[in-house]
């Protein structure tokens, strides 16, 4: 099974919860859908995180590098 982007999972989960506030799916088909959200609201959050901690790690990154010349200074 190939891995969602994170667009992937949050399409399908938006179709989901489509499904679900409709009221159309029978009580089987409802718990299955609404597991399925799970897995892939699950996958969409982990993926928000892993984002963010890449952006912190470059915020620091960028905050602890040395320009060449600063800005009013001869170079």
């Amino acid at each position: 099974m190939t891995e969602l982007s994170f667009e992937e999972a949050q399409r399908e989960l938006e179709g989901i919860v489509e499904r679900l506030e409709r009221g159309q799916p029978s009580l089987d088909e409802a718990i299955a859908l609404w597991e399925r959200g799970e897995e892939l609201l699950r996958l969409c959050l982990a993926r928000l995180d892993a984002a963010h901690g890449k952006i912190e790690e470059l915020a620091v990154r960028t905050e602890t590098t040395t320009p060449f010349s600063e800005p009013g200074r001869g170079a």
